[in-house]
């Protein structure tokens, strides 16, 4: 029982999961700066967006042993139905029942936080749009994330949707401002994805699977990966310097700038796809970090105002 538990803890992936996490922090605390927070609507949110990235895993474990990407020659760590350790029908069954799980979860989520019917049937679209996106990213006969489009289905929804549904949630209407932030988080998720696919670009253009990176090459998706870690700073520099009125509280925030700094650096000089593999937690930790200091300084500067 006790292994058992260990080989679908090592399926789920928990090292991905402060991407899920953070999303939901940073739209709380721009929610908590409106005056509009409860405590109730951030756990299940939470609750929501782990279950959906651990559906991601699970299908995406699924997707790529079926497209044959999961082989010897992958970078990656090994997963559960490449190592042999879960079947098809297992790994299935697993899916199926973490879909359930999150239906439950973003029912829950969804009628304790809306009262609008029209509200309701919007957010109940979105769920079942991150749920289908979740799975299709690798499963099925044209998966999306095999012709590149992964980058932007992680913008949408750990940026826009994951950002700015959660501010809707707790305060019941969209401020505009709050998708500068919500670009950056996107951004920084993007960013770990290309991590990913850098790593991997060699097996995944041998096994035609297209990211962007495959499609840019390996010199210009280390640019690109500049871009984005740079673009996604500015803007929740941005964010914060045009809605403070205490420029001393936004200090702390400066300190992202070192580690994602010092994590681009050692992408430029990365000499090969083996010199990336170790750099993937270093970009969920820049990330992570990135997005708690933003979330506490917005919080911070709503307490002192």
């Amino acid at each position: 029982m006790k292994q058992s538990l260990v080989i679908w803890l090592d399926a789920a992936r928990p090292k991905t999961l402060p991407l899920a996490l953070v999303t939901i922090t940073t739209g709380s605390s721009l929610a908590y700066s409106n005056g509009n927070f409860s405590f109730a609507v951030m756990a299940l949110a939470l609750l929501t967006a782990i279950l959906l990235q651990i559906l991601s895993n699970l299908a995406n474990d699924y997707g790529d042993t079926q497209q044959g990407t999961d082989n010897d020659d992958r970078l990656g760590p090994t997963r559960a139905m490449q190592s042999g350790v879960v079947t098809q029908t297992e790994m299935k069954h697993a899916i199926l029942l973490n879909i359930f799980l999150t239906i439950l979860s973003g029912l829950a989520l969804i009628f304790y936080s809306l009262e609008s019917f029209t509200n309701i049937v919007a957010f109940l679209g979105l769920g079942l749009l991150a749920i289908l996106s979740s799975v299709a990213y690798t499963v099925g006969n044209r998966p999306y994330g095999y012709v590149g489009l992964g980058d932007l289905s992680v913008f949408v929804f750990f940026g826009l949707l994951g950002v700015g549904g959660t501010y809707f949630l707790h305060t019941g209407f969209i401020d505009f401002d709050i998708f500068i932030p919500a670009i950056g988080c996107g951004l920084l998720a993007v960013a770990v994805l290309n991590i990913n696919n850098m790593r991997d670009i060699d097996n995944d253009r041998a096994c035609g699977k297209k990211t962007i990176a495959v499609r840019l090459g390996e010199q210009p998706a280390k640019y690109y990966h500049i871009v984005l870690i740079g673009l996604a700073f500015v803007s929740y520099v941005y964010y914060l310097f045009s809605h403070s009125t205490t420029i001393w509280i936004i200090v702390p925030f400066f300190l992202s700038a070192i580690t994602l700094a010092k994590h681009g650096k050692e992408v430029l000089q990365s000499s090969s796809p083996v010199a990336i593999a170790p750099m993937m937690p270093i970009i969920v930790k820049c990330a992570s970090i990135t997005n708690i200091l933003f979330s506490l300084v917005v919080v911070a500067q709503t307490i002192v105002r």
